[in-house]
């Protein structure tokens, strides 16, 4: 006993000193620069932390119901699997930051790459995930709160309508305020939780140990049962029953706008994977190899593991903290939708959405939220077990949208654009299928909640289609760019004999100085804006409906019957990225490869480099400034 004693106080000294050495410098959670107020790394990582911590309180027991036994090595698996997923949601932080669209996480990334449609899908899946985040949490902690007495249904109606209103006051003082708070309940959560572990680690014994090589054992032969085809069913419903445990983590990537930098995204997630990403699995493999009785304490299950451990206080302590961590899981949905909705007024013109007060708080969407979830809580009389199912399909469908965006930007573009940090396309890959599998068993497992989410998520795609008819940003995008007659113009002009059009990527020179026989031509996505004009001989044309290959055909057939009686010759550039990181280098050159038998009068040369064309050259060759198109 005394050993404990003295090891707890050590733990305890040890924690002080940690974070005296944080606090003991200004501007270690927000600073002010460039007329703004910022958050550090820090501060938005402990926002969404206090989000993830609170599964902790209900997932060991949850999942165990579920899973028995294998919850102790699926719920450490998972952790690695979700946190090792982290690193591409830092590579889309910077893919955004790159195209100048900061914060929106998984709206303003899917509206990047596939369009507005899809990006309402991810706006509805992350907004249903918010929400009952906001209700569940507030409902939640009230219950934690009230669990040694027995309140009235009114009174816990006031309560919640009271944590609502109450974060919802705390977001509209601002964001610094809003860190502030949020740390020091971090805090407190710091030294409870690793109280709790140190106590479970020093009262393992023999008991303990085999029960957990019991849960590997029969993890390993649930897996072994059957062909691979059951093993691969069965791990999916294991994994998809333990993502829950690890909710929220996209936080960070939604709240991107409140850092300067996509790399203290990366800070941030890196904190997270060695803070709650191993907290969750630690604290559920001492619980769940501890001698309790769970189907008595569901329920209860962490509070009665604490009291167990160090008595009725320390049982009450974590209590209160279950309930002060969901409050702070209300505060994240506030923050991340807040970001989420701006981003999406912003792009549509609702600018009356988005003012901020002088505190550079969003109080209208704040005031509009806590109106939306006072009223999700009166319609549901502080019961959400009718929507509970929709929360795992909206967090893992956002979650799918995010991945399959991310391979099929890294298809089209490689790694040309983002050079200080991209990940293994072939890693994205399988666990975009790993991700896909688990919402589809979801899907078919909880048919009410996937009735419910396609339900919502059909409505905001049609409010979506209905806004994106009238208000789309991608029109002004359009109107600045070129056409081709403008291009015809400008090289009708010349008197020479050829005519050369270069094929090129956005944002590499041009030749200097301009030919008036030489086109630079630069195909963009409305939706990424227009690119820069490098030259006056440089024409960016949209690409619209057409795929990229019949747009080109359809240009080289207005050239070739304005420019009958002239030589065309046309550039296509060589890349140099690998296959492996570009497999769509293998669609583009079997399309190129049939322009020649399109055009025969056509010359097409394919080239990395060229030297500069010569005047006493026949047909110069102007140097080749692009990647492929």
């Amino acid at each position: 006993m005394q050993l404990k004693t003295g090891i707890l106080i050590a733990l305890n000294l040890a924690i002080v000193a940690v974070f005296f050495f944080l606090l003991r410098k200004p501007g270690r959670l927000s600073y002010y620069a460039n007329g703004r107020w910022w958050l550090t790394w820090l501060s938005v990582a402990v926002i969404t932390l206090m989000d993830e911590l609170t599964s902790v309180f209900y997932a060991p027991a949850e999942v165990f119901r579920f899973i028995g036994g294998s919850a102790i090595i699926f719920i450490a698996f998972t952790a690695i699997f979700i946190h090792y997923m982290t690193t591409r949601l830092v590579e889309i932080a910077e893919i955004l930051e790159h195209h100048g669209l900061i914060g929106g996480g998984v709206y303003s990334f899917s509206y990047l790459v596939l369009g507005p449609m899809v990006s309402f899908v991810a706006v509805a899946s992350i907004m249903v995930d918010y929400i009952l985040t906001a209700c569940i949490s507030a409902v939640s902690a009230v219950s934690n709160a009230t669990s040694f007495f027995t309140p009235s249904p009114h009174t816990i109606i006031i309560l919640v309508f009271g944590i609502i209103w109450a974060v919802a006051g705390l977001n509209i003082l601002g964001i610094k305020e809003n860190a502030r708070v949020t740390f020091t309940i971090f805090i407190a959560a710091a030294f409870i939780f690793l109280n709790l572990i140190a106590s479970g680690v020093l009262a393992i014994d023999s008991a303990t140990v085999g029960r957990i090589k019991d849960s590997f054992h029969q993890t390993s032969a649930s897996l072994r049962q059957g062909g691979w085809t059951t093993g691969y069913q069965l791990f999916i419903a294991n994994v998809a029953f333990c993502i829950l445990a690890y909710s929220g983590v996209e936080s960070v990537l939604q709240t991107a706008g409140l850092v300067r930098s996509w790399r203290e995204t990366g800070k941030a997630y890196i904190f997270l994977a060695c803070t709650v990403g191993i907290v969750t699995p630690v604290v559920a493999a001492l619980v769940l190899s501890a001698p309790i009785d769970f189907h008595k304490h569901e329920g209860d299950l962490i509070t009665h593991y604490a009291t167990m451990l160090n008595g009725i206080g320390f049982g009450v302590a974590v209590a209160v903290l279950a309930s002060l961590a969901l409050i702070m899981a209300v505060n994240t949905a506030f923050v991340a939708s807040s970001e989420l909705l701006e981003r999406a007024a912003h792009r549509y013109g609702f600018h009356w959405l988005i003012v901020t007060n002088r505190r550079q708080s969003l109080y209208r969407i704040h005031l509009a939220n806590a109106v939306f979830f006072s009223t999700i809580i009166l319609i549901t009389a502080g019961r959400q077990e009718t929507l509970a199912d929709m929360y795992a399909l909206g967090l893992i469908a956002s979650i799918c949208i995010n991945m399959g965006a991310l391979i099929i930007y890294r298809y089209f573009m490689g790694t040309k654009e983002v050079i200080h940090f991209h990940t293994s396309r072939l890693v994205t890959l399988i666990m975009w299928v790993i991700f896909v599998s688990c919402f589809l068993f979801l899907a078919l497992k909880k048919p009410h909640g996937t009735m419910l989410w396609g339900t919502v998520t059909g409505i905001v795609l049609l409010g979506g289609f209905l806004m994106a008819q009238k208000r789309a940003p991608e029109k002004k995008e359009i109107e600045k760019g070129d056409n081709e007659m403008e291009m015809i113009l400008y090289l009708a002009q010349s008197a020479a004999p050829d005519v050369h059009l270069i094929f090129r990527r956005s944002r590499e020179p041009a030749q200097e100085p301009p030919q008036d026989n030489v086109a630079y031509i630069t195909f963009y996505s409305p939706r990424a804006g227009i690119p820069p004009k490098m030259a006056p001989n440089h024409f960016r044309l949209p690409l619209l409906k057409l795929s990229l290959y019949h747009r080109m055909v359809a240009l080289l057939r207005v050239v070739e019957y304005e420019f009958a009686d002239r030589q065309i010759v046309v550039h296509l550039g060589w890349p140099l990225s690998s296959w492996l990181d570009r497999f769509a280098i293998g669609v583009m050159v079997f399309n190129m490869m049939r322009l020649p038998r399109l055009f025969p009068h056509f010359r097409f040369v394919m080239s990395y480099t060229e030297p500069p064309p010569s005047a006493e050259s026949p047909h110069p060759l102007p140097p080749d400034a692009a990647a492929m198109p």
